[in-house]
């Protein structure tokens, strides 16, 4: 119910719970084998989907198999190019979203959401695993975790018992993790943006229209691109929403940078002022941002560079929206915000017209 704007509430988790409950106990669902037998338009798509999903699978496979498919990021590729694919269909109104993109209220009152306040979670966090490692037999950890080093290095052994071994005598994920990082490092996905689907299915909309038409003023006047880089930071997994707008905002004439995961406020300025960009897009899908986005902002003045426009999208509640603008955040683009709409409010900004 409230996933779009928040970490959902306990309201919000006891609804989907109970609908299944619902779904379960009175739909009698769970008396029948096969409740759609017989359905030809069931079937269909049940046909359908099967076939695709196997295209997808003889693709892996001629590629060696999944381990190897990931290494080239054609699995990711794929999935990144069908989700720009839907969103370009969504926001120029080809595939409809009801409370999105149609039926949409002029006002919605905002609604209860969880607060999280990251700096008590991060202190909270530090001080247990503080109490952990002081009751723990940490010499015992210690040769577990060395054992994992050994077992990474020479390839003998059962690399998950060793794990789960070690973590019966209390020893962190991280503290796993680098056991392993030991011998083999840390990997790192290959960043790959995707060109020409967003444009492919937008290219009749008139604000992609008239978002390509600014950047290419933009670029006439200023002699380049707008150039933007879109930032994940913090421990926030979620980029599959940043690779789509970063998509979408190639394909309307910006160079986009993006940035790679897990960056850290500094990391991300940093990374913004060496690459000379006019727009930092914070994107933020884990009720960091109140956190994340203000200490951007500060890093990028300690650098010498507050020309760098900071916008915000993800999943921000509209409650938030005023202490972010108070922190120097320029624009917000919540969920639901088209990528075309998004793009030409920045370009209004970046030109001093009127967003």
């Amino acid at each position: 119910m409230d996933e779009a704007i928040a970490l959902p509430t306990d309201f919000s988790a006891r609804i989907a719970r109970n609908t299944q409950i619902y779904i379960q106990e009175e739909t009698y669902i769970c008396k029948n084998v096969d409740p759609w037998g017989g359905s030809f338009y069931v079937e269909s798509l049940t046909n359908e989907l099967a076939h695709k999903a196997w295209e997808h699978i003889q693709e892996i496979e001629k590629l060696g198999g999944m381990a190897k498919a990931i290494e080239t990021g054609v699995p990711k590729m794929r999935i990144e190019e069908a989700a720009a694919r839907t969103q370009a269909r969504i926001d120029s109104g080809q595939q409809t979203i009801i409370g999105v993109n149609k039926y949409r209220l002029e006002h919605e009152d905002p609604i209860d959401i969880l607060e999280i306040d990251n700096t008590a979670v991060r202190e909270e966090q530090v001080q247990h695993l503080k109490k952990l490692r002081e009751n723990r037999d940490n010499e015992a950890v210690k040769k577990a975790l060395a054992a994992i080093t050994e077992c990474v290095r020479t390839g003998k052994g059962n690399l998950l018992e060793l794990a789960v071994e070690a973590a019966h005598l209390r020893a962190t994920t991280g503290e796993i993790s680098d056991a392993c990082e030991e011998v083999v490092g840390r990997y790192k996905a290959v960043i790959r943006t995707i060109s020409g689907v967003f444009s492919a299915e937008s290219k009749k909309d008139e604000q992609f229209q008239e978002a390509c038409r600014l950047t290419e003023e933009f670029a006439k006047k200023e002699g380049r691109r707008p150039r933007i880089m879109v930032a994940k930071m913090g421990q926030d997994g979620h980029d599959r929403g940043a690779k789509v707008v970063a998509t979408g905002y190639a394909d309307c004439g910006f160079d986009v940078d993006m940035g790679p995961l897990f960056q850290t406020p500094e990391e991300a300025a940093r990374e913004a002022v060496e690459n000379d960009v006019h727009i930092v897009g914070a994107s933020s899908l884990a009720a960091g941002h109140k956190t994340l986005i203000p200490q951007l902002i500060q890093e990028l003045k300690k650098l010498g560079r507050e020309d760098i426009m900071v916008i915000a999208g993800g999943v921000i509640p509209a409650q938030d929206y005023d202490f972010l603008y108070k922190a120097g955040v320029a624009a917000i683009f919540g969920p639901g915000t088209p990528v075309a709409y998004s793009a030409i409010t920045m370009m209004n900004l970046l030109m001093g017209k009127e967003a």
